[in-house]
């Protein structure tokens, strides 16, 4: 691979993460690009993405689903990776997920995180995680134990799915559709660290009480 070529295009969905971002974007591995999809911040983060050499998309529909979609259909390389702009998994474990899909052997490579610290998860963010994996399992016979936001498949594979979801169910629609489909799912180990700032989502009750509320709705439909 030469040093221009690109293999992995890696989506970052970002809101207000000015403090992480350089940080981030300067453990990406050569060969992966990193698509930092700004999805509304006020911190300058897309200018600061921008002068650090991301490829930087706007998305103004808020919502974690709306942002990461956007980068898919942003991304070009034939590996699209998922990855979070808050610092609390290094790029430099991309790989991890990365190499299976590459290799041939899976098609969609999910990060199972592994906190470094306590506090790195909190507990109620562990819990409702633990429930769902729980669900997942029975539902679809995949053994997982954590849908985390660490994710890589082939960009033609998943613009196949024709993903719906917009808000906090769309890494779980992946998944779903994806079993559906019959795809060879694997999940690996990745250190997961504190983030930088405050969660929008796992950091609040509320904001994972409405992350349950759209998988719920999912789990419901994939039921019927």
């Amino acid at each position: 691979m030469t040093q221009n070529q690109t293999l992995v295009d890696v989506v970052l969905p970002c809101l207000d993460e000015a403090g992480a971002l350089p940080w981030v974007l300067a453990r990406l591995p050569q060969g992966y690009r990193a698509i930092v999809v700004d999805n509304g911040s006020t911190d300058g983060s897309a200018d600061i993405a921008r002068s650090l050499g991301a490829t930087v998309v706007h998305e103004q529909r808020r919502g974690f689903g709306a942002a990461a979609h956007a980068g898919l259909l942003a991304a070009t390389a034939p590996i699209v990776a998922f990855c979070d702009a808050d610092a609390s998994m290094n790029p430099e474990d991309l790989p991890r997920v990365v190499d299976p899909v590459a290799d041939g052997t899976r098609d969609l490579v999910l990060g199972r995180r592994r906190p470094t610290v306590a506090g790195s998860w909190p507990v109620h963010a562990r819990i409702a995680n633990t429930s769902l994996s729980w669900r997942l399992r029975r539902i679809t016979g995949v053994t997982i134990h954590d849908l985390g936001p660490m994710r890589a498949a082939s960009r033609e594979k998943l613009l196949s799915l024709n993903l719906q979801d917009r808000r906090s169910g769309y890494p779980l629609e992946m998944f779903l559709r994806a079993s559906e489909a019959g795809w060879r799912i694997h999940e690996v180990d990745v250190p997961y660290a504190p983030r930088v700032g405050r969660s929008k989502v796992t950091g609040t009750v509320r904001g994972t009480l409405t992350a349950i509320g759209d998988m719920s709705r999912l789990l419901r439909e994939v039921r019927r």
